[in-house]
């Protein structure tokens, strides 16, 4: 889940981006009409309610490329390349909503200027935002306390973000040998006990607290003494690592961390109104997939011998035992030799089975666990009792994921591939418990809306 600041860092670029896209389509359409013509097709022919509809139709093409998620973007002509993709995407849409609609159709001379306008526009403008962002002068300078692993790690990601906003200008440690080495890229620049000094000298923004509570080893004068001057933001070490990367490291997870994550009446009321939303969205999900649902069961029936459904016995919330239901995808023995994961291109799998894996189409008979009040539409993916037993005993805190209701989507899901593999769970798992963390109301829509775009894409699936 994304930050404060950088949600309003999101919101601020889309209505940047809306002004540009709107005032790129009043300028082709003032080159291709005229000053007398550009007045008459916004007054009379409801020009402005149709360059809206561009705009919106264009700002969704860009959130289904990832356009706004910086992380995602890993150089400029990757940039580019989304760029073209995204607005040849939305102008395949309008020509479907012109299609379907001709009063709203923009006209065929002002779109053949418009399309090039627009991405010339938008590359000038996002190339621009990104080198900005990447600057090493621009961004929050960071300062990190601690130069163990927790620090390099925490360090290491944040250089792997550098659109994110954030520089690390240094570390400091309470080993005075250290002072002047590079550990990494950026140098420890002194001991603990110099902090005011290079907070002052250094411009520092934030403060990043990367070291154990050892008795006579922690600076708490200096931190309390900054935290109270106001001057700079002091920020956990863990905390800031989980809103950096959406993910909790389970090497830095202490069981305070769990302790102190309870539920209170709020949260159960969110947990309340999140399980209406989840129900009512699977019955919606049920009734509108109804044709789909009946041509994939015959489709199944007419491939190969064998049941429509598949069930298969999963651990829910509290460890509850709950049989899930999917339409089958692989072959009737493909388990004859005991439970295994799924691989990618697994010969085991039909071919039906095949297609509706990839569009998941085989996961739609789980509105029914979710009507049923075994699953959420959102949470940790439901696991099978065999594999449970396995990586509790190799991962720590795998248990504390079943905590939740398991979902159809999760935070997991869009934030990493398919897995199959115990440390492919270990790395998921510190997704499912940043969202156990963090489950709202919001985040759930961020996810299923994320779901979406990965079911378009046809990204992870096996």
């Amino acid at each position: 889940m994304k930050s404060g600041r950088h949600r309003a860092r999101t919101l601020l670029l889309l209505f940047a981006e809306a002004m540009l896209l709107f005032g790129g389509m009043m300028l082709a359409t003032l080159l291709r009409l005229g000053s007398d013509g550009f007045e008459e097709y916004f007054v009379e022919h409801y020009g402005v309610y149709k360059a809206a509809l561009v705009t919106i139709v264009c700002l969704a093409a860009f959130y289904f490329y990832d356009l706004y998620d910086f992380v995602v973007i890993g150089d400029r002509r990757e940039l580019v390349l989304r760029l073209m993709q995204a607005l040849g995407m939305a102008w395949v849409a309008l020509a479907v909503i012109f299609y379907v609609a001709p009063d709203l159709m923009v006209g065929r001379g002002v779109s053949l200027i418009a399309l090039p306008l627009a991405l010339g526009l938008m590359v000038g403008w996002r190339v621009s935002i990104h080198y900005l962002l990447g600057h090493p002068k621009m961004g929050e300078r960071i300062l990190i306390v601690g130069t163990g692993a927790q620090g390099l790690e925490i360090a290491r990601e944040v250089l792997a973000r550098r659109d994110a906003g954030y520089r690390i200008v240094g570390f400091v440690d309470n080993k005075p040998e250290l002072v002047g080495r590079s550990l990494i890229n950026p140098r420890v620049l002194g001991t603990t006990t110099d902090l005011p000094e290079l907070v002052r000298r250094e411009g520092i923004d934030r403060i990043v607290v990367a070291m154990g509570e050892r008795r006579g080893r922690f600076p708490t004068k200096q931190l309390l003494d900054l935290s109270l001057s106001g001057d700079v933001a002091i920020e956990e070490g863990t905390s800031f690592y989980e809103r950096l990367t959406g993910r909790v490291h389970l090497d830095m997870l202490r069981p305070s961390w769990l302790i102190f994550t309870g539920r209170g009446r709020q949260a159960r009321l969110s947990a309340f109104l999140r399980a209406l939303l989840h129900r009512g969205a699977a019955l919606v999900g049920g009734l509108l997939s109804l044709p789909i649902v009946i041509l994939t069961a015959i489709a199944i029936k007419l491939d190969s011998p064998g049941p429509i459904f598949y069930r298969q016995e999963r651990v829910g919330k509290n460890g509850r035992i709950f049989t899930l239901i999917k339409f089958r995808s692989m072959r009737v023995d493909a388990e004859k030799e005991g439970p295994v994961w799924a691989k990618e291109n697994d010969d085991r799998t039909t071919r039906v089975g095949r297609i509706i894996r990839k569009t998941r189409i085989d996961e739609i008979p789980q509105f029914w666990n979710i009507l049923k009040g075994e699953m959420n539409f959102v949470g940790p993916r439901p696991e099978r009792p065999h594999f449970v037993k396995q990586l509790a005993e190799e991962i720590p805190f795998y248990e504390q994921r079943h905590l939740v209701a398991p979902g159809l989507t999760g935070w997991a899901q869009i934030k990493y591939p398919y897995g199959a593999s115990i440390e492919d769970a270990r790395q998921k798992l510190q997704y499912d418990l940043y969202y156990i963390k963090n489950q709202s109301l919001a985040l759930d829509a961020l996810i299923m809306f994320e779901t979406i775009k990965i079911i378009l894409f046809g990204r992870g699936a096996r």
